[in-house]
């Protein structure tokens, strides 16, 4: 379906990704964000060589040095590349579908002055394959 820009009817929208025509909106355009810098290594955008996070370069190290090196990153690269999130909680382990994976869990909530908003969680699928 294809969406005319008379039918936004938000201030936060992007085109979405692997869909033609088609948009996200609200908070859905800000998880498709978070997905699209957590998934971007850096050094990957010439035009903005400090984009992302280098999220898969810790898949091979021991988990109890691998976490808090994954919330970090995490934690740098929301922090500079999307205002629009509050982080509530970062967490990671090993994915228990695949093995050789790690599951980043990332809690967060809509930053809109002073009103609560309800929280949501992205998820990110780190592969040993060296990439995400």
């Amino acid at each position: 379906m294809v969406v005319t820009l008379n039918e936004i009817t938000s201030v936060d929208w992007s085109l979405k990704l692997g869909a033609i025509g088609e948009i996200v909106e609200g908070p859905a355009d800000v998880e498709q964000c978070l997905q699209i810098i957590l998934s971007t290594p850096k050094g990957s955008d010439p035009l903005r060589p400090t984009f992302g996070a280098n999220l898969w370069q810790y898949i091979d190290f021991p988990i109890d040095t691998a976490v808090p090196s994954l919330v970090r990153e995490v934690t740098e690269a929301i922090t500079l590349w999307e205002p629009r999130v509050k982080l509530i909680s970062i967490t990671a382990a090993p994915d228990p579908n695949v093995i050789s994976n790690l599951l980043v869990n990332v809690v967060w909530s809509l930053q809109l002055g002073t009103m609560p908003t309800p929280s949501k969680t992205t998820t990110v699928s780190l592969s040993s394959g060296g990439s995400q």
